[in-house]
């Protein structure tokens, strides 16, 4: 992509060139002098000088404002604000990130010293050089509380501070048991808790006396640091390794809390370095892990990102979007990372991306194939990614066996909500082609069932917003499944309806339907479901989550009207079997609709058709269907 455009002129106001947007060999890029915007008659890029700025060097409109100014000369005028809040939220953006740019070097620094010995050996270890360990400003945190704390507070205030997110604190208005100088400075193990820590507090003459603010403490201890930049490069955030395998370690990888300055959800691990490349290329590698980044980085593909430790969201679709829409997704081969991948590809479908995916050879994450079979072996994979749907197909090919009728139903069952979620009828017909032909089925039928169900699925998206194709049921279930951390902070003890001893554990009566009987499968909160039951959690809100689940989910646990009790869960499981009961039903009906079944078949599809319709009928289950719906 060209980063400059020379023009000539081309009438009385007009002048034209080669557009910096798109590849092309004649001039279809205008800009015209009086009314000063732009048009490309090619690629339909238009704007004024400002929007051209921020598309040439991807940067903010304010940004691109400041560039122009500085090009001609002109000093910016005071910044201004609406109100004093939003006057203190950008002075506290500021400090935040003056506190990472200095945190970042206290934590470059400790790895230098002696004590970063045991984390320079873990770099080592992983494949890691000098030189890709000063460019990704990878750091140590030492096993203290205190010295980060103590580098900084002499500089910023302690909202300051706080706000952070690289500090835990213990309110406390007791006096604190003075400690030597050295113990000040390095916690023992039972202070290394994050639910609290001792502290040594001293007046103007270095006395030790009473602490009545937080006793505050890192966050980030005995942990290689690895630092998110923001798209300009600016430090906002810290990812920590442990080095610890003892229990009170904490969790593996540590990332710091959403802040003023830090949104996970809208942020690309090693955009900042890769943004370029992407550009030049006119493609990504989008990869899981911040370790498989550096990685593939390092071995020379500098266009590849991460999704910076949380599931890819709507919001890092539509920045990669600003650098390009060709992306390679590879991520790990195991289920969950299969599974991540299929998430990521809906969204990435839906933001038009042309998309392909890599899948190592199983046991392999990016950084260990890389370690372990070198570079040029990663490329060499790389050049054989497959298209999306390629892969698609090939998963329902491997989880369903298509020799059956009843294997392709349930294939192209598998296949349909990503159909759905493609915007181009032309490509959902070639693609209804090339199923056809890999999965065995009558090209003429499939493209009828496939036109009908994605017409009806699409029309009821457009007719209600995501909550509203919800059932009832489906929200009971949710509830009951994020009631787990109720019931674990919870105190009370609530019987069972029989009057037994034994509590009632919402959460554990659903996963046991759901896991035993798979009864979310294909229900439109199938991913939120089973992201419930995958994740063991401390707050349902923290789950990684795409940003219309997370709605979902807050718009569910928020109209919270009655009580959840055994009653009202059985009907919900009764209603959800009732759905699966249709489904199958259908299934057998289409199935019926096909040609070349042998008398045997089509007799025990007949019998299965009268079995599924008379459990329908059971007042049992038209019972539980009343009480889902009333909920």
């Amino acid at each position: 992509m060209r980063t400059s455009v020379k023009l000539k002129k081309a009438g009385a106001q007009n002048y034209a060139g080669l557009c910096p947007f798109h590849e092309e060999k004649t001039a279809s890029f205008g800009v015209h002098a009086t009314k000063q915007f732009y048009h490309c008659f090619g690629c339909g890029a238009s704007g004024d000088v400002f929007s051209f700025v921020q598309k040439i060097e991807n940067v903010t409109f304010p940004e691109a404002v400041r560039a122009v100014a500085q090009k001609l000369g002109i000093a910016l005028p005071k910044e201004s604000y609406s109100s004093p809040a939003e006057a203190r939220e950008a002075k506290l953006r500021t400090v935040l990130l003056e506190i990472h740019e200095r945190a970042r070097a206290f934590f470059q620094e400790c790895l230098r010293r002696p004590e970063g010995a045991r984390a320079r050996e873990y770099l080592a270890g992983r494949g890691l050089d000098e030189e890709t360990i000063r460019r990704f400003r990878i750091g140590f945190a030492p096993d203290s509380g205190f010295l980060l704390r103590d580098r900084l507070k002499g500089e910023f205030p302690e909202e300051a501070l706080r706000e952070s997110g690289l500090f835990s604190w213990k309110e406390s208005g007791q006096p604190l048991a003075a400690r030597s100088q050295q113990n000040s400075r390095s916690l023992d193990s039972s202070d290394r808790s994050e639910n609290g820590a001792a502290e040594v507090a001293r007046d103007d003459n270095g006395d030790i006396g009473r602490e009545n603010l937080a006793a505050m403490y890192s966050k980030f201890r005995n942990r290689v640091i690895f630092p998110i930049a923001s798209e300009a490069g600016k430090i906002i955030a810290f990812i920590g390794r442990t080095l610890s395998t003892d229990e009170k370690a904490g969790p593996k990888y540590l990332n710091s809390p959403e802040t003023a300055i830090y949104s996970k959800s809208k942020v690309l691990f090693n955009l900042d370095h890769a943004k370029e490349a992407i550009r030049k290329l006119d493609y990504a590698i989008l990869v899981e892990g911040q370790m498989d980044c550096i990685s593939v980085f390092a071995a020379g593909f500098q266009n590849v990102i991460a999704s910076s430790g949380t599931a890819f969201t709507e919001l890092q679709a539509k920045l990669l979007g600003r650098f390009s829409k060709n992306v390679v997704v590879n991520f790990d081969p195991d289920t969950a990372g299969a599974k991540a991948t299929e998430r990521t590809l809906g969204l990435l479908v839906e933001e038009e991306f042309q998309i392909k995916v890599l899948t190592l050879e199983s046991g392999f994450d990016p950084d260990l194939f890389i370690r372990r079979k070198g570079k040029d072996a990663y490329a060499e994979a790389l050049k054989h990614s497959q298209r999306y749907f390629d892969y698609l197909i090939e998963r329902a090919r491997g989880q369903f066996p298509v020799r059956s009728a009843e294997g392709k139903v349930k294939a192209v069952n598998y296949l349909l909500p990503h159909i759905q979620r493609v915007p181009s009828r032309i490509v959902r017909d070639e693609l209804a082609h090339e199923i056809a032909q890999k999965l065995g089925i009558d090209s003429a039928v499939l493209r009828q069932e496939l036109k009908h169900a994605v017409t009806n699925r699409s029309s009821a998206r457009l007719k209600a917003p995501i909550e509203a194709q919800v059932t009832d049921a489906e929200k009971i279930l949710i509830r009951a499944l994020a009631s787990a951390v109720e019931m674990q902070s919870s105190e009370e003890h609530l019987s069972s309806r029989d009057g037994a001893e034994e509590e009632f554990d919402p959460a554990r009566q659903v996963q046991f339907a759901l896991r035993s009987e798979s009864l979310h499968a294909g229900l439109a909160t199938e991913s939120l479901i089973e992201a419930l039951l995958a994740s063991p959690i401390t707050n349902p809100m923290d789950l990684p989550l795409s940003d219309g689940e997370r709605n979902l989910m807050a718009t569910i646990l928020m109209k919270e009207d009655e009580e959840l009790s055994p009653e009202r869960l059985e009907g919900a499981v009764r209603a959800v079997r009732r759905i699966q009961l249709r489904r199958k039903l259908e299934q057998v009906q289409m199935e019926l609709q096909g040609r070349g079944l042998d008398s045997n078949r089509v007799q025990a599809l007949l019998q299965e058709k009268i079995r599924l319709k008379r459990m329908l009928m059971d007042p049992g289950f038209a019972r539980g269907d009343a009480e889902a719906q009333s909920a």
